[in-house]
């Protein structure tokens, strides 16, 4: 794990202790580099490569770090710095690539988020002045903040909705920055601003021609590919317990580094910097001699991608291997012109895909007869299925449901490249949210409506039903397009309330069709699909959260449209972060080139007419490898895949459902108030069984018990120091356990 801590204090805060008004040496992160000094330091702390951490000067008080893959010159990096100086943050956020920029001005500090959320900013107060970091755990070391029951309430009740989570974070007292906002500080004092344009509710914004847009697509995922295949190529020294060549700058054999932040749960404290050998707590969760073995088989060097068969990862894949060869400095393997992509599918023998899963495999294949790609398939049984292994892995920043299918994530990377490219993200940029109907609507655009109607009414089947779709779906986008923000908010709150919370959730998991799911969709905010299974308590604090936003929903200028899908992309990029922590391979970087601020731009400047259409998103990839000389494509390429998803989520509670019962015998979760053990251990028996289940529900649940498990384990903190934080992040109400 990767991240960068700095504060900003006043002039009676600088150097002094929490607590304590007078001088003192300052804290400092476990296995840190020190980027620039008082009065306004910055750390980058963890195994960050040396090309992956950049400063530039402009003057002696005008300085930028970027953190990350940036595809930018130094003297764009400048001309940006420059620009920011004078106000202009968006420059901050304009070059290709996937970082984090830091802007000291003088005594003013600008930190810019991205707009996905795939790399946040979070900030507490803290001696006077203002922490930040890009994780949100060593934060909650530094001010020793207990854990925020609410929040953990709201995450499972509204997943995504921004008006239940807002700016908070599992930690009492840790903020974070919305996506497309910057944290600005100057002597302490915080300021978030938005630097992205803002779009009338009254008046449409000027769309673009279809092909000019798709073009713009074209051009920004080429250019987040090349960046990544620009880049110098690493490659691990296995079985000698040193970390990549260059990390050495950022700490010692013999210190913490980044992953002893986030924990080694049932070994000794040596994972947390003091004394332990060469090697341990490089991996996450490292200290045991299996989590060490099993890392010892990492990723390969070079470049590599998933390829599912799908559209996205077929798209990557294939951009990949068609532009040429970039020459790059070697550090470690050196490869360069002529390299070719490694292409890893994976193939799960325990689960009953069906003919959606053969499909994909059988597209795979095709795709990788390219003579540029060199094609591997990782097979793997109910060791791979999505519960297994749930008593090992890294603490991440917050809960997530890739916590609980890590390890089938972690089989299928880690036969990967060092640097490894993945789709996540495509659907939620591309693909237009049903409330995109309603926006349609509202700009009197209703012939728009017939192609997406017509095709959710042929969903299901034909059926008497299926007539009356059309009508159905028109009346619903209707009633939001006339609903304010304000009414939205009010009514999700008393369906809180309602015993119909308790209901299944239409379209989650295999409980609903697309039709039950485009309809639930056509709202302003949604319940998730846990909210069935917590208790009535925790469902009022998140209506009173949500009656809390209505009250503040006055001056909203957004869309219905808009803004649901920007808070989609918002709770993927953050599940996207949870499983790059869960499961992260040593040594190897994954790039989701779809969550990059140069493409999530392009995409967002497609007309909502095309977007709405059946089959955008496939072609709009078409287009985009047609661009880019790319034609012959597999029959059936770009047909949706969720039935495989369904089939692995099902298949991997039944093989787990002994050691998901023990889970929650006596779990955290009811000792937070938060669900009854017998109702979920219920929930869990009757989807094993073959009950029509919201799955992703269940996913969610059991990530939060085994993620509230690995932090109330956790020993030791993020930092050092003679007045150090040591207490961990609890919450009042939830004892301690032992760990798993």
């Amino acid at each position: 794990m990767r991240w960068l801590v700095g504060w900003s204090r006043g002039a009676a805060g600088t150097g002094a202790q929490p607590g304590s008004d007078s001088p003192g040496p300052q804290v400092e992160p476990v296995g840190a580099r020190l980027l620039w000094g008082d009065p306004a330091p910055l750390w980058a702390v963890g195994d960050w490569r040396p090309d992956e951490v950049r400063v530039v000067h402009a003057d002696a008080d005008t300085r930028l770090a970027v953190l990350g893959r940036c595809g930018a010159s130094d003297d764009a990096l400048r001309s940006g710095l420059l620009a920011a100086r004078g106000g202009a943050l968006r420059h901050l956020t304009a070059w290709p690539g996937s970082y984090t920029a830091v802007a000291r001005v003088g005594r003013r500090l600008t930190v810019a988020g991205d707009l996905a959320g795939a790399r946040p900013v979070f900030h507490a107060a803290w001696s006077g002045g203002t922490a930040y970091a890009t994780a949100a755990l060593p934060l909650a070391d530094l001010v020793e903040a207990e854990l925020d029951i609410g929040y953990l309430a709201a995450l499972l009740a509204c997943p995504d909705s921004p008006e239940a989570l807002a700016d908070g974070t599992p930690y009492t007292g840790i903020r974070r920055v919305p996506p497309g906002h910057a944290l600005v500080l100057r002597d302490g004092a915080r300021d978030v601003t938005g630097y992205e344009p803002t779009s009338s509710i009254a008046v449409a914004a000027p769309q673009l021609d279809v092909r000019q847009a798709v073009e713009g697509v074209r051009e920004a995922m080429v250019e987040a590919v090349r960046t990544r295949l620009a880049a110098p190529r690493h490659a691990l020294e296995y079985g000698d317990g040193q970390h990549l060549p260059g990390a050495g700058a950022y700490g010692s054999a013999g210190s913490c580094n980044s992953y002893g932040s986030y924990g080694s749960y049932g070994s000794s404290e040596g994972a947390y910097g003091h004394g332990h050998a060469p090697g341990m707590g490089s991996a996450p969760g490292a200290g045991p001699a299996h989590r060490r073995t099993a890392y010892r088989h990492g990723p390969a060097p070079g470049v590599g991608a998933d390829l599912s068969g799908g559209s996205a990862s077929g798209t990557l894949a294939l951009l990949a291997a068609g532009l040429p060869g970039l020459p790059g400095t070697p550090l470690g393997f050196g490869t360069g012109t002529g390299e070719r992509l490694l292409a890893v599918t994976f193939n799960d023998l325990a689960s009953d895909g069906g003919r959606t899963r053969e499909s994909e495999l059988e597209r795979a294949r095709t795709i990788a007869a390219n003579p540029r790609l060199r094609h591997v398939i990782v097979a793997a049984g109910t060791e791979a299925l999505p519960y297994a292994e749930l008593y090992d892995g890294p603490l991440t920043d917050e809960p997530g449901p890739a916590i609980a299918s890590a390890a089938r994530h972690r089989r299928r990377l880690a036969a990967g490249g060092a640097d490894h490219l993945v789709g996540h993200g495509a659907r939620q940029v591309l693909d237009a949210h049903p409330a995109r109907l309603a926006d349609l609507l509202m700009d009197r655009r209703r012939r728009h409506l017939l192609k997406p109607v017509s095709a959710l009414a042929r969903a299901d089947g034909p059926s008497a039903h299926s007539l009356f779709v059309p009508f159905t779906v028109y009346r619903a986008a209707r009633r939001l397009a006339r609903t304010s923000y304000r009414e939205g908010l009010e009514g999700a709150a008393a369906e809180l309330l309602s015993p119909r919370a308790y209901d299944p959730v239409p379209g989650a998991g295999v409980a609903g069709g697309p039709v039950d799911a485009s309809l639930a969709a056509l709202t302003w905010c949604r319940t998730g699909p846990a909210a069935r299974w917590l208790t009535g308590e925790a469902l009022a604090e998140v209506s009173v959260r949500l009656q809390r936003a209505a009250v503040r929903a006055n001056g909203l200028a957004q869309r219905p449209g808009e803004r649901r899908a920007a808070a989609a992309l918002s709770r993927h990029a953050a599940d996207h972060r949870v499983l790059e922590q869960a499961a992260e391979v040593r040594g190897q970087r994954l790039h989701a080139p779809f969550l990059d601020n140069q493409v999530v731009r392009a995409c967002r400047a497609l007309p909502e007419a095309l977007r709405v259409q059946p089959g955008a998103r496939a072609s709009v990839l078409r287009s985009v490898l047609a661009g880019a000389g790319i034609r012959e494509l597999p029959l059936g390429w770009g047909a949706p895949s969720h039935a495989a998803h369904a089939a692995a989520g099902r298949a991997g509670i039944g093989a787990s459902l002994g050691p998901l019962q023990d889970l929650f015998a006596t779990p955290l979760l009811a000792d937070a108030g938060l669900v009854d053990a017998g109702v979920v251990r219920g929930a869990l028996h009757a989807a094993a069984n073959g009950v029509p289940l919201p799955l992703d529900g269940l996913a969610e649940l059991v990530s939060a018990e085994v993620w509230l498990r690995r932090l109330l384990a956790r020993r030791g903190t993020c930092w050092t120091g003679p007045a150090a934080p040591r207490r961990r992040a609890v919450a009042g109400g939830v004892p301690p356990r032992p760990s798993l």
